[in-house]
């Protein structure tokens, strides 16, 4: 989500003329996105604006501008004060206004929540990439839904990024079609909650509707979707995945515990029964879907037998990767003002460890599976020699070939599997001739 909002700001700046450049200490203008889905996030964006600040106070002509969660929907009257050598804040999902209309050396640096998803309206029929990616960009993430109104009692982002609101169809096909003019060969579509598209339109379209509708876009060639939630990954939506050939067979879909008591104190609105049912009902109807979830340890009042709840449901249902984080309180959350954070911090590495060993296996057992199988790989780029890119379930696969091939369609056998990536051989690859033996004729005496 910050990447494509980011990109919208880096179009922005290149339509008054400005190029992109590696280093800030070259840079006429600084733009610092920013996240605070975790403390280490922001911990991070504060560090970089300090150090930005010599950077400023020595060259005073340069223009620092911020943007994204730090900033957030409700002022920042507090980030003023704290770092008053920013030039301009920007909330969250900005195409990059009030930076723009300073550049321009225009008065106005406001705009309000509902001025920024009409300009959206105006700008998303037609996107242009930033010059460094256009034509080169294989995979972009399409923002289909903005903010959340759901508020897990964890989670900072319906603060952060507003309320839900979904943008209309015309306008995100408008926005893939541009970017498939660009190269662009696959899109994700993006949302807090992205299953919920549609569900603030009265009698609007669901994400299974979007979907066909991307589907149909010609020269498009894979879709993604995340972060899903257990409560609206309906059957039409696992059964456009099953029929659409372009929407691939992997699935966001957190958990966060497996322990209902602690699924209460998130807010979560479904037990951990609810989400074994979802599993099965995904690869009932998706059979070759790969499922993935968040999961979250040393949550406020998580006991150890809870926390085996977690590790239990994930031993049983060994689904394909996890991603995993140690709970940080996150300030004006439900969670930091109304419970106490008393799962000390080495017992929730311990957990962290237990379940990230344990997914370690769970992966390698999936991955397994895939050996000397030929799977399709869409080739993003080089990584150390090698070409890499992912298969329909997401898994990371190396090739070696002489051939470019960045942007293709691959197919390869599977010759190495292990947790975290595959490794082959492209089908189509000529085996290695044994070199030519000469022969010389004797005579025989």
């Amino acid at each position: 989500m910050n990447y494509a909002d980011a990109r919208r700001v880096a179009t922005e700046l290149e339509k008054l003329g400005y190029k992109s450049t590696a280093r800030a200490e070259d840079a006429d203008v600084i733009v610092l996105e920013t996240c605070t889905v975790r403390q280490q996030s922001e911990d991070k964006a504060y560090g970089k604006l300090q150090n930005l600040r010599p950077l400023k106070e020595k060259h005073p002509d340069k223009t620092i501008a911020v943007m994204g969660c730090v900033v957030g929907v409700r002022g920042n009257e507090k980030l003023s004060a704290a770092f008053p050598f920013v030039d301009v804040f920007m909330e969250p999902s900005t195409d990059g206004k009030p930076l723009v209309s300073l550049l321009r050396q225009d008065d106005d640096l406001t705009l309000d929540l509902t001025e920024t998803t009409q300009r959206h309206a105006l700008m998303d029929g037609e996107v242009i990439l930033p010059a460094n990616e256009r034509g080169k960009l294989i995979s972009a993430p399409v923002s289909i839904v903005y903010g959340c109104s759901h508020a897990c009692t964890f989670c900072i982002i319906p603060q952060k990024r507003g309320i839900e609101r979904s943008r209309p169809i015309g306008e995100i096909a408008a926005e893939v079609r541009s970017l498939v003019a660009q190269g662009v060969k696959e899109v994700v579509l993006l949302g807090q909650i992205v299953d919920r598209y549609g569900y603030d339109v009265p009698d609007g379209p669901d994400l299974a509707d979007l979907l066909r509708v991307i589907n149909d876009i010609d020269g498009l060639q894979r879709i993604r979707f995340l972060t899903s939630h257990p409560n609206y990954m309906t059957d039409k939506i696992l059964q456009a995945m099953a029929e659409l050939p372009k929407v691939m067979p992997q699935i966001e879909v957190p958990i966060q515990a497996g322990n209902d008591e602690v699924l209460v104190n998130m807010k979560r609105g479904y037990t951990q029964a609810d989400y074994r049912d979802l599993v099965e009902r995904i690869h009932r109807i998706v059979p070759d879907a790969a499922v993935h979830c968040d999961i979250i340890v040393g949550f406020p009042g998580e006991t150890a037998a809870q926390f085996q709840d977690t590790y239990n449901v994930l031993a049983d249902l060994k689904l394909d990767k996890v991603h995993l984080a140690r709970y940080s309180p996150r300030p004006g959350t439900v969670s930091a003002r109304r419970l106490e954070d008393d799962v000390t911090d080495a017992e929730k590495r311990r957990r962290f460890h237990l379940i990230e060993n344990l997914q370690k296996e769970i992966s390698q057992e999936r991955n397994n599976r895939w050996l000397s199988e030929i799977v399709e790989v869409l080739v993003e780029d080089k990584h150390k020699g090698s070409w890499r890119g992912r298969s329909p379930q997401n898994k990371l696969v190396f090739f070696d070939d002489p051939r470019n091939l960045k942007g293709e369609l691959v197919q390869v056998k599977i010759e190495h599997a292990g947790p975290w990536s595959l490794s082959g051989t492209p089908a189509d690859a000529q085996p290695e001739q044994p070199a030519a033996i000469e022969t010389i004729p004797l005579t025989v005496l």
